[in-house]
């Protein structure tokens, strides 16, 4: 049985993983709120260059998933995936994918690219950011009833 690496290893590889998504975001511009506003504005001023950002992506991960991740019974560092075994829509599942659209909508901003622009300093992603752990620990209450 192979040893596991250590936590300095894995916590490396999820920061450089972290890094090339964030440098990701930053190139096709889903860190700037106004970018995503315009493409979710249908009948306003929409920008359809992000719908050939998320094409790319799915692209990407499905050649990956089916070329790669589906044939292997465990990843290369760690001895199984942490992938959800939940299957079934819920109530919970609705409200909070409800609530998370309504946010990106109003602002524009989702956690990915807020946590890639935190280095910005600008006060809307700082504030978002806050909101985002205060949403986080109210969930976390929530989850407890």
């Amino acid at each position: 049985m192979p040893s596991q690496p250590s936590n300095f290893i894995i916590n490396t590889i999820a920061f450089l993983c972290g890094l090339l998504f964030a440098i990701g975001l930053t190139i096709s511009q889903m860190v700037n709120p106004n970018k995503v506003l315009n493409f979710l504005d249908l009948f306003g001023t929409f920008d359809a260059s992000l719908a050939l950002v998320m094409v790319g992506a799915l692209t990407v991960f499905c050649a990956v998933y089916w070329l790669i991740i589906k044939r292997r019974q465990k990843p290369i560092i760690t001895d199984e995936f942490s992938v959800s075994n939940k299957t079934k829509i819920d109530q919970r599942l609705i409200i909070g994918s409800a609530i998370f659209g309504i946010g990106w909508g109003i602002s524009g901003i989702c956690p990915g690219p807020a946590l890639a622009n935190i280095i910005s300093g600008h006060d809307k992603i700082l504030a978002f950011i806050l909101m985002m752990l205060v949403g986080v620990l109210l969930s976390k209450k929530v989850k407890q009833y």
